[in-house]
């Protein structure tokens, strides 16, 4: 769906879901200032028992002069109805009724939807940057008006923990492009605890659970707003002996819940989408994460469910740390790679040599300085990893061929000291594979975690499936491989 073809409508009303959080409200805001920079007139409303009070966001109603109304009876039906940050039919926003309906939202989908009316982008962080993305794609920015770019940046900001639960580099473009009012968005996070909510904080902390084989916490909080999730698994994680902790409360609706890790072999993002795996979903940083999950989709308590699934997550894995770790290759295969096509960018042909950059992809940023010898390779399921000059010609030649391919996120180049940002794809060549890189391997029969010889604080996890590689002229570099992608990578001697 585009924003565009809303624009046939003259009758649109914007709604969010009941109680609305700071996401709801940007979200809302930013579409309502859509319509109206198009000259169409949009409503935008909240429904339910109860109007906003948290101070957060009685402030930002305000100081951003966010058009939102309660409206808790509708007399007329509108054209269109807009749900944004819910959908239309769910528990959380009462129904409106409505001769069109279309949803934006960036959670699970859990309702029908018709085809061309509905923009649900389930592994974005906020629905502000579904709303952001959308908004650009029509050549108009945010950032004309300073009050909607600031209520954007909260909305991401408030229901990603503050920044701690961003994955996607979507919400990462839009975090980067902002142009917000500072003084407003300091105003608002100052006062997002209430002396009730301090209360919920100390009384989830004094009622942990430990595990000391592990060391972990799991902490059960009343409901509350994410953000004091974030608060307690924080301060739980400075107690001595605790290198992960799990802070979570149940509502309604749903189960919201904090990972945080100072463990290099317990990323918190893996944590986050291992708990939620089936019924939810998670997301984050190495050392911060989050995420939610469905509550009619459990069969038992959320803590039993929690507590059984870290269980599982201790024991479904082993450590591999390849500079010590010398493989039984008598049990393995042998194997070349086969000759394939894929991308290469020399990074001085971006930047001068020498320029600090952050190469962003869907997998994550990376930071690096740029030299004579470095390159960018492209590979077949699109996965961007930098390669020396050396490492790339013993194994590559290049051809005369331009590389082209789409990809669900195109990745970019951003120089970090001007903050100019190039796309990769135009400066990628096309290099094809010698063939020339005997490896033995095998299918993984458990996950592991692997730390390779040159990355000791940083771990490559493989699942049951997946290859588990060695060189032949190298018994320690060890690397593990997707079994799509080895499938098509290496053959059989």
């Amino acid at each position: 769906m585009q924003l565009k073809d809303l624009l046939k409508y003259e009758n649109i009303v914007i709604q969010c879901h009941d109680n609305p959080d700071a996401d709801a409200l940007a979200s809302g805001y930013a579409l309502w200032w859509y319509f109206q920079q198009n000259k169409k007139k949009a409503k935008f409303i909240y429904r339910g028992r109860n109007e906003i009070h948290k101070s957060n966001l009685l402030i930002m109603v305000k100081e951003l002069e966010i058009p939102v109304e309660y409206a808790p009876f509708l007399a007329e039906e509108p054209e269109l109805l807009i749900t944004v940050d819910c959908q239309y039919g769910e528990k959380n926003v009462t129904q409106t009724k409505a001769k069109k309906v279309a949803i934006i939202d960036h959670h699970r989908k859990v309702v029908e939807t018709v085809k061309g009316m509905s923009n649900i982008s389930s592994d974005i962080g906020s629905c502000s940057t579904v709303v952001w993305d959308m908004i650009k794609s029509e050549g108009l920015d945010p950032n004309d008006n300073r009050f909607v770019a600031t209520a954007l940046y909260y909305g991401l900001f408030s229901d990603t923990n503050k920044l701690s639960e961003v994955s996607h580099p979507l919400d990462r473009d839009m975090m980067d492009a902002l142009i917000y009012n500072k003084s407003i968005i300091t105003s608002m996070v100052n006062s997002n605890i209430s002396l009730d909510e301090l209360m919920i904080t100390g009384r989830a902390i004094m009622n942990y659970d430990y595990h000391d084989s592990n060391k972990y916490l799991v902490i059960e909080a009343e409901p509350c707003d994410p953000c004091i999730l974030g608060l307690i698994s924080d301060f739980a994680l400075e107690t001595e002996n605790v290198d992960v902790c799990i802070a979570f409360y149940v509502s309604q609706f749903e189960v919201k819940f904090s990972v945080r890790s100072c463990s290099k072999e317990v990323y918190a993002n893996e944590l986050a989408v291992f708990l939620a795996d089936g019924i939810g979903g998670g997301g984050g940083h190495m050392l911060k994460a989050g995420g939610t999950i469905k509550t009619e989709l459990l069969t038992k308590s959320a803590k039993d469910f929690i507590e059984e699934r870290m269980v599982e997550y201790y024991e479904s894995y082993v450590v591999i740390y390849a500079k010590n770790t010398t493989l039984n290759t008598s049990k393995m295969k042998r194997y070349d790679k086969v000759t394939q096509s894929l991308g290469a960018v020399k990074l001085t042909d971006v930047f001068p040599s020498g320029t600090p950059i952050n190469i962003r992809t869907l997998e994550g940023d990376v930071d690096t300085v740029i030299d004579k010898d470095a390159y960018l390779m492209i590979g077949i399921e699109g996965e961007i990893y930098p390669i020396k000059e050396q490492k790339l010609l013993n194994s590559y030649v290049f051809t005369n061929f331009r590389y082209t391919r789409e990809f669900e996120y195109e990745p970019r180049i951003k120089n970090t000291v001007t903050g100019e940002i190039k796309h990769v794809l135009p400066f990628a060549q096309t290099v094809r594979s010698t063939g020339s890189s005997i490896i033995y391997a095998k299918p993984l029969e458990q996950p592991v975690k692997l730390f390779t010889a040159w990355t000791e604080d940083k771990y490559y996890s493989g699942q049951v499936g997946d290859y588990i590689a060695v060189r032949a002229d190298d018994e320690h570099d060890i690397y593990v491989v997707n079994k799509d992608i080895f499938e098509r990578t290496y053959k059989p001697l």
